[in-house]
């Protein structure tokens, strides 16, 4: 595929306007104090694999509401704590799947903790085992616009608000260390990732691959690939509702949530994205805590969706060591 975005060099600098709600920080504010008065405690299960070198467990947290969310935990055998975490986000329709599917981090030495997306997990991959037991109004199939005419509705501040509250329920596991976790994921993982860096604080780093969920009104207006192609499809029938369907994507915007992010990061970004454009990557990059320096970058300049793949966790590790050795 041809390069569609701006050249690199504008890429690099590219730090556009998003619209921010005057209320952005009361919504979150509230959202997560509702849910945290209906936290109960996590609770661990292992699981019998036939990993001999990798314990698992499967954890359940309260999420959004109260709502119980599953989530594997996976933790080298019989290496004493308190171990560094690395807490992944998955991408659009994917589940946790199995456990033996990731066994790089665990592998590394870290506690690998790996979130299942409520109502997600039949797209791709191995399944997921997390229900969303909230309705939606008329919505595109997919997960876009569930809920859209109200940001208190929206599918993704339930998905949000797991994922923050996922990384308080592990920094009170047994054999974790609550001032080492760091966030990562691809794609919508990615985007999960940037929304729990500026929803929590004391994370080591964040680590978001190819994230999607950035600069929604560039995204939509430059691809019609999936899963933006989703908010065209919807606008393209309820043609009264432009201005209310940007208004509540501006509260989940990673733009927004990346003015807030303390911990450093590490992006990657494929320059020929169709999916998540370069420029929504670099928007966000590029406002993150106090400005681009806060946040190092890889860019893979032949690369669609899929970024650095093998290469990029390379890196990852490589600069998440530095950090805690720091």
């Amino acid at each position: 595929m041809p390069r569609f975005d701006f050249e690199p060099d504008v890429l690099r600098s590219y730090r556009p306007d998003v619209t921010e709600p005057a209320d952005f920080d009361a919504f979150w504010t509230t959202t997560l104090e509702e849910s945290r008065a209906l936290v109960q405690p996590p609770t661990l299960t292992r699981v019998d694999t036939a990993l001999s070198l990798v314990e698992v467990d499967d954890l359940e947290f309260s999420g959004f509401g109260g709502d119980r969310v599953r989530a594997w935990v996976l933790r080298p055998a019989g290496v004493p704590g308190p171990l560094p975490v690395v807490v992944e986000y998955l991408g659009y329709g994917g589940g946790r799947g199995l456990p033996h599917e990731r066994l790089t981090w665990s592998s590394a030495g870290y506690v690998h903790v790996i979130m299942d997306t409520r109502g997600q997990g039949s797209a791709w991959g191995s399944g997921g085992d997390t229900a969303d037991p909230h309705g939606s109004t008329p919505a595109v199939p997919g997960f876009m616009t569930k809920g859209i005419t109200d940001p208190s509705d929206y599918y993704y501040r339930r998905v949000f608000t797991d994922a923050a509250l996922l990384v308080e329920a592990v920094r009170r596991l047994p054999g974790v260390d609550p001032a080492r976790v760091s966030v990562t994921g691809g794609s919508q993982g990615g985007g999960i990732t940037i929304a729990v860096a500026g929803l929590i604080g004391g994370l080591v780093g964040a680590l978001p691959e190819v994230p999607f969920l950035c600069h929604f009104e560039r995204a939509v207006g430059l691809t019609d690939a999936m899963p933006y192609g989703e908010i065209v499809r919807y606008l393209s029938v309820h043609r009264d509702l432009v201005r209310q369907t940007f208004t509540t994507l501006s509260y989940f915007d990673g733009v927004n949530f990346a003015k807030r992010a303390t911990a450093p990061a590490l992006f990657s970004v494929g320059l020929i994205d169709p999916i998540c454009p370069p420029s929504t990557v670099y928007a966000a990059r590029n406002h993150w805590g106090s400005g681009p320096a806060a946040a190092d970058i890889v860019e893979y300049a032949f690369n669609e969706h899929e970024g650095g793949g093998a290469y990029q966790w390379q890196h990852q590790a490589a600069w998440l060591a530095d950090r805690l050795a720091g």
